[in-house]
């Protein structure tokens, strides 16, 4: 099934995010099958970026959002 997740790839201390659509099985910053959006928690207030075409596409095609992704989502008035 494909998941649509965070792909951490900041560094210790400075956490920086990718939204990707993966396969469930892959690792958590491992291998992913397309880049929907971005999410920066470090600036004030965060900076959530998404494509919302491509995001609507996966999701429409059964992709299912994490948690954490349904709260930004919903943060930036997508879903």
């Amino acid at each position: 099934m494909v998941k649509v997740r965070l792909k951490r790839i900041g560094s210790k201390g400075k956490p920086f995010y990718r939204i990707v659509a993966a396969d469930e099985r892959s690792p958590r910053d491992g291998r992913f099958i397309e880049q929907l959006g971005t999410y920066d928690p470090n600036q004030n207030p965060a900076v959530i970026k998404f494509d919302e075409e491509k995001l609507k596409k996966w999701i429409g095609n059964g992709a299912q959002p994490t948690d954490s992704v349904k709260m930004l989502l919903k943060t930036a008035g997508i879903q």
